[in-house]
């Protein structure tokens, strides 16, 4: 029997990948190299079984390399190209397996965009066979980098759907009697995230016309001494996904107003919660979980008067119309899973 065996070389994981790799396990033998964990964002690895995580600083060059080609691997998936060391390593296996890399650089045309399609032939298809993405937005680069048809994968990222499915069937009933009329913001305290202009948007908000709404921002990041204080603005800190559901359960609708943002898995994972979606157009993962108007709304990145108008349109609907957003977003949020995933992996390989 053929044992599938598959490679990661992978900057910081965090638990939404671990997550796809632990289904990944059930089929495969799985090694990841990984950096360090994100000061910012301090995930918990260690529930995480079936998989051998080691660390890209314990091997100098030579021995990442030897250890590599000692697993040999069937597939081997590796997270951009800005990692010499990486893109060295995976190039000693270029046209003997599928040599994957992950790209979540939307196309915006920039000169430097136009400067890697034209080496990419050079460059970038020397090493790697396919590329595998999140969205549309990548899409598009990818393929003018020369990845197309059965080469290009879609759905690189994925949320733990297992785990906020099991959250949503816990909290969303409670909702359905009095929807919580509160904001949720989950991401880092950094500033391109749009943390400054959201607080403002609320602040000002409740001096116009004082509401029973709240906002709650669970985070951490170099802009957490300079939060805003206000008595309906709640700082709770960073939270490990498995600690998120008394949260969840007290909140109503999440908000993310990055001012660029190239993917977004929270947005996944609180529309699998039921939440209804206030983003920002930057926002990579507005394309497959947003339904503007449907599962909630989208809003200029940056402006403050965009933030309060969409705020505005929230506070004034009903709970039935929240939780029938709400439900909209659990069903959008579930149509790509772990297995999913998987399968897209695998099918490289057939």
């Amino acid at each position: 029997m053929l044992i599938v065996k598959v490679a990661f070389l992978y900057t910081e994981v965090a638990g939404y990948f671990l997550a796809c790799a632990q289904e990944l396990s059930k089929s495969a033998e799985v090694l990841i190299f990984r950096w360090p964990v994100n000061k910012e964002a301090p995930f918990d690895l260690s529930s995480y079984s079936n998989l051998t995580l080691l660390d890209r600083t314990d091997y100098s060059q030579q021995e990442l390399e030897e250890k590599l080609h000692e697993f040999d691997p069937s597939a081997i998936i590796c997270s951009g190209w800005m990692d010499k060391g990486y893109t060295r390593a995976a190039k000693t296996f270029n046209k003997k397996i599928p040599v994957v890399v992950t790209m979540d650089n939307h196309w915006t045309g920039s000169i430097k965009q136009h400067l890697a399609t034209m080496t990419a032939p050079f460059h970038l298809k020397k090493v790697f066979t396919h590329a595998w993405v999140p969205g549309k937005p990548q899409a598009m680069f990818a393929e003018r980098l020369g990845f197309t048809g059965e080469h290009l994968l879609r759905n690189f990222y994925c949320a733990d759907a297992n785990l906020f499915n099991e959250q949503f069937k816990r909290t969303f009933p409670t909702k359905k009697d009095r929807f919580p009329r509160r904001f949720l913001y989950v991401a880092r305290y950094v500033e391109h995230k749009g943390i400054f202009e959201m607080w403002q948007a609320f602040s000002e908000l409740q001096e116009e016309e004082e509401t029973d709404w709240e906002l709650w921002c669970l985070g951490t990041g170099d802009e957490w001494d300079n939060k805003m204080e206000h008595d309906k603005i709640k700082h709770i800190g960073f939270v490990q996904p498995t600690e998120l559901e008394q949260y969840v359960a007290q909140t109503g609708v999440y908000i993310l107003p990055s001012k660029f943002e190239p993917w977004g898995v929270s947005v996944q994972e609180f529309a699998i919660c039921g939440f209804p979606l206030l983003l920002s157009n930057k926002i990579g993962a507005k394309w497959t979980y947003l339904k503007d108007g449907i599962n909630g709304f989208e809003f200029q990145a940056g402006s403050v008067k965009a933030i309060k108008e969409k705020m505005k349109e929230v506070m004034r609907m009903t709970d039935e119309e929240l939780v029938r957003m709400g439900e909209k977003s659990h069903e959008i949020g579930m149509s790509f899973t772990p297995e999913h995933w998987v399968e897209n992996l695998l099918s490289i390989l057939k």
